[in-house]
């Protein structure tokens, strides 16, 4: 099935500020071929490798303050792109995007480049996809450094929530770089334009309107799950039996405390589904998008671990 979808201009990502990586594309990941998927690969091949995965609206250039660190403690980062975000490709209808067209490409993508001996490295939306992955390759995956997500799995909104999504479905052409400065206060402008740089206009997207629908969480009280909300849940309960009863990995949790959604509340019920996973990194002045204070958080996890 051929996937109509649009292509950033790389144009559109000269001079970003803090990432000096080199762009690697997969054209033929199975499943998805004629979609290009867009990630990095840096640093050392053998040993831990740190494989990161953004949410939404974000991309890849939310890790950049946390790759500096790994690749210098001589591990290996690797940090993809989502379809519909970053440098990869857009399908342009929105109803292409479902949770499983996304998990299932991020299985093809661990698949794909054979990663081993990998610490997850998520939030957000890639909490939500990437905790999947390890109970399908248990035999890959060694270690967590968790932020700011969840495994909802069809529970209520809660009005943090709800109160997003109804904003995101009143904007279908959302400003991305001006919800990533309100949202994370340290950006620079530039930093900011960086965000927005995947989207030149409403038509790419699909993705930013697309994700929060995705969610498998109700409106409310005496509401059903919508039927692009409810495909993840199977998926979602079988990802927290497998953390809280067959997970013998390490991990790290680092919090958001000014997070209005994600934040100490759903973390510590996240915390206590994942087996001897050990007390939170707080981290005070960060909000959703924790991976902006991402230097400290890095340095404490590769420590937690023996591996700085």
């Amino acid at each position: 099935m051929t996937i109509n979808a649009l292509r950033t201009p790389d144009e559109r990502f000269a001079n970003l500020p803090g990432w000096p990586y080199t762009p690697k594309y997969i054209d033929d990941l199975p499943g998805y071929e004629g979609l290009r998927m867009h990630y990095v690969d840096e640093g050392q091949r053998e040993g831990p490798t740190f494989l990161c995965i953004h949410g939404e609206p974000s991309w890849a250039y939310l890790f950049r303050k946390m790759a500096p660190v790994f690749t210098g403690a001589g591990h290996r980062f690797v940090a993809l792109d989502l379809f519909g975000f970053g440098r990869s490709d857009k399908p342009v209808d929105d109803e292409t995007y479902t949770y499983h067209f996304h998990r299932d490409s991020l299985l093809a993508f661990v698949e794909y480049m054979n990663l081993r001996d990998v610490c997850l490295v998520v939030q957000d939306w890639g909490g939500l996809l990437g905790l999947t992955l390890p109970m399908a390759a248990p035999e890959r995956y060694t270690r967590l450094i968790v932020m700011n997500t969840g495994l909802p799995a069809g529970e209520n909104a809660g009005e943090g929530f709800a109160a997003w999504r109804a904003f995101n479905r009143s904007q279908p052409d959302l400003d991305v770089g001006g919800l990533m400065k309100r949202a994370t206060t340290v950006l620079s402008d530039a930093e900011a334009a960086a965000y927005s740089a995947p989207f030149p206009d409403q038509s790419y997207k699909g993705g930013v309107r697309r994700f929060p629908e995705l969610v498998m969480l109700k409106g409310g009280e005496g509401e059903d799950l919508t039927p692009e909300a409810s495909e993840g849940v199977e998926t979602s309960l079988k990802a927290r039996k497998f953390w809280s009863e067959d997970w013998n990995g390490e991990s790290f949790m680092a919090i958001g405390m000014q997070d209005p959604v994600l934040g100490p509340k759903p973390m510590h019920m996240l915390r206590k589904m994942i087996k001897n996973c050990p007390e939170p990194m707080e981290v005070a002045d960060a909000g959703h998008f924790v991976q902006e204070w991402g230097e400290p958080i890095a340095k404490a996890a590769l420590e937690k671990f023996g591996i700085a």
